[in-house]
C-alpha cells in the first residue's frame, strides 16, 4: 500500500491498494474512491467494542474498504481544517490520541478505548475522561486540529499543556490532568480549572487549534435566536 497526503491546512489522505488490501475507517468517513473498491460496514469488535468508540465520538459502525483489482484509490479528507498524521503500529508503538482523533487504518491495527487517569478530573478536562488507544500492527492516519507539533521527551521531562492542545502521544509517555493552582489563577488566569501534564520519554504531537477554544471563540458571532422564532 502507498499513500500520499496533500492539501495544506485542509488535507485528505490518498492511499494506492492492490488486489486483497483494505483499511478501515468510520462509517461515512470515505471522500472518494476508484470503482474497484469494496465496501463492507460491521461493528469490528463486537457491540461492546463499538459502544466505546461511540463514547469516544467515532462510529459504532465501521467501513472496511478493500480492492479487487491493483491499483485502486481511495481518499479519506480531514474534517476540519488541521494535518493528518501517518503512524506506524506495532510492539513498542502504541498511541493514545484525543476522541475523534481516527481517520482509518489497515486491518491490523486496533481502536479501543482509554479512560483518563483521574476519572472525575477527567470529566472537567477540556476533553472528557475517555481516549482513544492504537494498538496492533500495521499503519494509522489521525486528524490533529491545526498544525502538529513534535516534541521528543527525555525520560523524566514533563510539559504541561492546555488539555485541548493534546492531540497524540506514545503510550510510554505518562499522562496525567492537574488542577492550575491559585484562586486568582483559576478565576483570571484563562487557563481553565486544568492542565495536563505529560511526563516523557516518549514522543508527544501536540495540536495548535483547540476545538472548544475556537467554537468559544464563534459564539459571540453567531446570531441570537429572538423570542418570536
Amino acid at each position: 500500500m502507498k499513500y500520499r497526503i496533500e492539501g495544506g491546512t485542509l488535507p485528505v489522505v490518498t492511499l494506492l491498494l492492490d488486489r486483497g488490501e483494505s483499511i478501515f475507517t468510520q462509517s461515512g468517513g470515505m471522500s472518494w474512491m476508484s470503482d474497484g473498491m469494496e465496501m463492507d460496514t460491521n461493528m469490528r469488535g463486537g457491540l461492546f467494542k463499538g459502544l466505546g468508540r461511540m463514547f469516544t465520538g467515532e462510529s459504532l459502525f465501521l467501513a472496511t474498504y478493500t480492492a479487487t483489482a491493483d491499483g485502486q484509490q481511495i481518499a479519506l479528507a480531514s474534517s476540519f481544517p488541521g494535518s493528518i498524521l501517518a503512524l506506524p503500529i506495532g510492539p513498542g508503538r502504541e498511541y493514545i490520541c484525543q476522541k475523534s482523533a481516527f481517520l482509518c487504518a489497515t486491518p491490523g491495527v486496533e481502536v479501543s478505548v482509554e479512560v483518563t487517569p483521574g476519572l472525575g478530573r477527567g470529566f472537567f478536562g477540556g476533553e472528557g475522561f475517555l481516549l482513544q488507544r492504537l494498538s496492533g500492527s500495521g499503519l494509522a492516519f489521525l486528524e490533529v486540529d491545526g498544525s502538529a507539533i513534535e516534541k521528543d521527551l527525555a525520560p523524566g521531562e514533563r510539559i504541561k499543556v492546555d488539555t485541548g492542545n493534546v492531540a497524540v502521544f506514545e503510550s510510554s509517555v505518562g499522562y496525567q490532568v492537574e488542577t492550575v493552582r491559585g484562586f486568582k489563577n483559576v478565576l483570571f488566569g484563562g487557563e481553565g480549572l486544568f492542565l495536563t501534564a505529560l511526563q516523557g520519554p516518549g514522543k508527544v504531537w501536540l495540536q495548535t487549534l483547540s476545538l472548544p477554544a475556537f467554537a468559544g471563540r464563534l459564539l459571540p458571532f453567531l446570531p441570537a435566536k429572538s423570542n418570536n422564532d
